[in-house]
């Protein structure tokens, strides 16, 4: 199943320039007056994947929310080259789908119809799904293994299942969408460590085949860096280190931001961080 068609690749005979996927240059939220993220420029390329790691406070599901245009914010976000501003909403709505933490599921409702709900972009004003749309989630909820869960609540499944669902309306929304991006907040974060990992290897799994760019949040360090290509660590709403994780997860770094006592031991996953307990006086 082909949910977008793969970025241009870049290798090309003809020389042509490879668009960068989301260029995000002195992005500034203020929220109530308050600063929260504070002029922070990176790049993502087509097909990596991107997470942004920091303390609680930092400010990373801000700036996740004003790169997906749902927050209002000063400086440019580019789109494989357009400007976010210029983009019609239901432009914006068919090429970055976000996964937010705690998504509002209408009472009762199925699986099958919550996937459907990402087909809205997709569907002209007044009018309603057609077969289409329907086959389309219908072929997400397979390639998720989702199909014996289709016509129940979606309150009823396990946070594993649950956590599927809430991604395949993702890929639903932007299914046949060309140069899409995938916004994931926590996406772990009320999941054991098998469930993560069976989520994680999901996401993983669907960059490789289906071409998405992805741009996460996430607390959890060592998984973050196994899985992410590069991890921007943002502290007190600021770029503070942007790399590969064996750049970025130090201990230097983590005792600075975090305020942590950690040792790194590197691995051939990535590097693991284990929190280390203060000395304490011996009795």
């Amino acid at each position: 199943m082909t949910l977008a068609s793969p970025p241009p690749s870049p290798a090309s005979s003809h020389g042509e320039a490879v668009v960068t996927a989301l260029s995000a240059e002195d992005v500034t939220v203020r929220l109530g007056g308050a600063l929260i993220v504070d002029e922070v420029s990176f790049t993502v390329e087509p097909g990596e994947w991107l997470t942004v790691i920091g303390p609680n406070g930092a400010g990373k599901s801000t700036l996740l929310h004003a790169v997906a245009g749902l927050l209002a914010f000063d400086g440019r976000v580019r789109l494989y080259g357009d400007d976010l501003a210029a983009l019609p909403r239901r432009e914006l709505a068919r090429r970055i789908a976000v996964v937010v933490q705690s998504p509002v599921v209408p009472e009762g409702m199925t699986v099958l119809d919550y996937v459907l709900l990402g087909r809205t972009p997709h569907i002209h004003a007044l009018g309603r799904e057609s077969q289409h749309d329907v086959d389309v989630a219908l072929r997400v909820c397979e390639r998720l293994d989702l199909m014996p869960f289709t016509t129940r609540a979606l309150a009823t499944l396990s946070g594993g299942e649950r956590q599927r669902a809430i991604l395949a309306r993702a890929l639903a929304q932007l299914a046949g969408t060309r140069q899409a991006l995938l916004l994931l907040d926590e996406p772990t974060s009320a999941l054991d460590i098998g469930h993560q990992q069976e989520v994680l290897e999901l996401v993983d799994t669907l960059r490789a085949e289906e071409g998405l760019t992805v741009v996460s949040t996430m607390h959890e360090l060592s998984i973050a860096g196994e899985y992410a290509d590069r991890l921007l660590l943002l502290a007190a709403g600021r770029l503070a280190a942007l790399g590969p994780a064996a750049e970025v997860l130090t201990t230097e770094l983590l005792a600075t931001h975090y305020r942590a006592r950690v040792r790194v031991i590197d691995s051939e996953s990535g590097p693991v961080v284990v929190p280390l307990r203060p000395d304490r006086q011996e009795y």
